[in-house]
């Protein structure tokens, strides 16, 4: 396994490999690696010839008021984990490699980047399509993983690749739940054990949206404040937002008919919990 944070060394060690003729699989990620990750490092290597997984905290992404002082760095963990999968490459970057001195150019997604999430993180994915657009140009990957716990993210991931008719096929793998259901998640380590505990609430929640939707309820604020009085019964919880919407759009339904997209992000104490299910009537 080769570490390097050098964006040329990087540049032209992929090309090298493509034209040897390999296929690319690349896993971007901010480190502190959960299964998670490493399901989709798993599937990168059954898919592909190389893989390359990138560990990088993108500040461009965090807000003023948010975590990326405290966010966790585990990277000796991180390298033996990637290690023990066999990853063919570690992408390790410092800020300056990637946005150096005058930095000054940006990609946004409009209108899927200013509802759910972005609504309350203003200028959070116009970090996330700037990073990936400059990660695609570094590595050239010919497939790109993505994890539907951040359904939005991918989402908007999706449409900027075919936007900007990026060369890359990208694979959104299903969410990786514990034994309680509970999304696997990075800040899930910022959580207390009652904190934990009463985090099992979010997929109940979301199991409660399902049978309430294969049971015939077509009303989206029915459902939505059925699962908010679930999840308000919690002490620690605090609801930043529920939605039922359509999985391509991002738009809030009115009605649900063959399928739906039921999102929540709600704080346990001072750490926000994203999770999402998407429905089929």
């Amino acid at each position: 396994m080769r570490v390097i944070g050098d964006l040329k060394k990087v540049n032209l060690l992929v090309r090298k490999i493509k034209r040897e003729g390999k296929s690319i699989g690349f896993v971007p990620t901010m480190g502190a690696l959960h299964e998670g990750h490493l399901s989709l490092i798993r599937q990168a290597k059954r898919d592909t010839d190389f893989a390359v997984v990138s560990i990088f905290v993108n500040p461009k992404q965090f807000g003023p008021q948010e975590d990326l002082k405290r966010y966790p760095k585990p990277l000796k963990k991180d390298l033996a984990l990637c290690r023990k999968l066999k990853v063919d490459l570690i992408f390790l970057p410092q800020v300056k490699e990637i946005y150096p001195d005058g930095f000054a150019t940006f990609v946004n997604v409009f209108g899927l980047s200013e509802m759910l999430c972005g609504a309350n993180r203003p200028g959070h994915f116009r970090g996330v399509a700037t990073v990936v657009t400059k990660l695609l140009n570094i590595i050239s990957p010919d497939l790109l993983y993505l994890g539907q716990k951040d359904a939005q993210q991918a989402l908007i991931i999706c449409r900027m690749v075919e936007d900007l008719n990026f060369p890359v096929k990208v694979k959104v793998m299903p969410v990786v739940r514990d034994e309680d259901g509970l999304a696997l998640s990075s800040r899930n380590a910022y959580l207390n054990k009652s904190q934990l505990k009463e985090a099992q609430v979010l997929f109940k929640a979301l199991s409660l949206a399902k049978v309430m939707i294969e049971h015939g309820q077509t009303n989206p604020g029915r459902i939505i404040q059925k699962i908010q009085d679930l999840i308000q019964n919690k002490k620690q919880a605090k609801v930043d937002y529920i939605a039922v919407v359509d999985p391509q759009s991002l738009i809030s339904l009115k009605q649900i008919g063959s399928e739906a997209l039921v999102c929540l992000a709600v704080k346990f104490g001072k750490t926000r919990l994203i999770d999402n299910l998407r429905i089929r009537v």
